[in-house]
């Protein structure tokens, strides 16, 4: 019975642990984006500068998301949350201090990194703790992450107009150190066990996952829904007022997009864990994309909130592919690896999104082309998601490719 008590006390410590790490995950982001025009103002950078803070989120969750495996190996995926949410706040605490464009700039690819890491390492600690309750545990960790994208897009410039936009930009790392203290009450309980424990058979998991088409499926599907979201929180106003909205009316569609998130996050990880193939859904998902995408472009203003709501539905696919990692992986180590291939080359696709958006736009003088290009991304998505939602484990297919790879050199 003490035992019991023990391990339910220890998996609730993490669980908390996990809760608030998933509300720093997207903090550096959408605490700076409303602000960008005021502290471009005082400090003196241009809108050029503002396309790069925005390019930099996904760049160094790409970095971060290949670099993670490698670093959760040497220290422990415990001590590498720890490193996550120490680095996410240091980064934001500093760089509200800063007075030139560099220091700023830099700083937030600290925060950023940290956050990049954190992506990476919750999935598999999801997985190691709680793989009999991963749909649950997965919709918390998702809708945290919705919460810390929403909450501070909402309150930062009310924040700045009250107390100065340094405040409102330093004040969010305070959840940052906040989530740093569960992880090291979970390292005092376990005492170093969480270093070296993989398998020594896993230990090249990282690699592997490049041979396998359950990591390019899971690669492609986060990569292109995250290329798709990230360009439409971009150009969403854009669109819009090109076609006759008001300014407010643009930001208030983009707030909308980002609320339709939450349903997705709490619903997704559910259905996915019950269904042993969950494609139908990613098709369902594909199709309420293309139909926003068609209302937009050939008459964005005759029913621009339906064509909101099916583009915010669409993205069910995000959550549905962090699910994924830990349903189509048996260990924490393979979730790992598959965590840190599906979010490091899925944001490497995902950078390119919003600047070709633009691109196609500016060629063109309209949006056809743009269009066009979403709607390449969402066959990507699909075909991708045909690989990652078919029912298999990522260790059984690179398994599979050492052993045929066994008999043709022995042939």
């Amino acid at each position: 019975m003490i035992c019991r008590v023990s391990v339910l006390r220890g998996r609730l410590l993490v669980f908390c642990a996990i809760a608030m790490s998933a509300l720093v995950l997207r903090l550096a982001v959408t605490s700076f984006s409303p602000l960008a025009s005021m502290i471009g103002e005082e400090i003196g950078f241009s809108s050029t500068v503002v396309g790069v803070f925005g390019m930099v989120p996904t760049a160094m969750f790409a970095i971060f998301g290949l670099a993670t495996p490698m670093i959760s190996r040497r220290l422990g995926l415990e001590r590498t949350a720890l490193v996550a949410m120490l680095l996410a706040g240091i980064g934001m605490a500093t760089r509200a201090l800063m007075t030139d464009t560099w220091s700023l700039l830099i700083l937030s690819g600290v925060a950023l990194g940290g956050m990049g890491i954190g992506n990476v390492v919750i999935p598999p600690l999801v997985k190691r703790y709680f793989s009999d309750r991963l749909a649950l545990v997965s919709s918390v960790y998702i809708v945290g992450v919705q919460l810390g994208t929403i909450v501070p897009a909402f309150v930062a410039v009310p924040l700045a107009d009250a107390f100065g936009w340094r405040v409102s930009l330093g004040v969010w790392a305070l959840v940052g150190f906040a989530a740093a203290f569960p992880w090291i009450g979970v390292l005092l309980r376990r005492r170093g066990s969480d270093v070296h424990d993989a398998p020594a058979v896993e230990q090249h998991a990282p690699g592997r996952v490049w041979r396998s088409p359950v990591g390019w499926g899971m690669a492609g599907m986060f990569g292109m829904t995250s290329l798709v979201t990230y360009s439409m929180f971009a150009w969403i106003p854009d669109i819009l007022t090109d076609a006759g909205a008001s300014a407010a009316f643009g930001g208030a569609m983009v707030g909308l997009f980002s609320l339709l998130g939450l349903v997705a996050a709490l619903g997704a990880p559910a259905l996915c864990a019950r269904l042993e193939n969950p494609f139908p859904v990613v098709v369902a998902c594909a199709t309420c994309f293309l139909i926003a995408f068609a209302g937009l472009w050939i008459a964005p203003m005759s029913a621009p909130i339906l064509w909101v709501v099916l583009l915010g539905l669409g993205p069910s696919t995000f959550p549905m592919a962090l699910t994924l990692i830990n349903l189509r992986s048996r260990t924490h180590v393979g979730s790992a690896a598959l965590s840190g291939f599906t979010q490091g080359v899925g944001y490497s696709a995902a950078c390119l999104g919003p600047l070709l958006f633009g691109v196609f736009h500016d060629l063109t003088s309209g949006w056809t082309a743009s269009f066009a290009f979403m709607a390449v991304a969402v066959a990507i998505l699909l075909l991708a998601a045909f690989q990652a939602c078919k029912p298999r484990m990522v260790e059984d297919t690179w398994h599979a490719d050492e052993v045929k790879g066994t008999l043709a050199s022995v042939a």
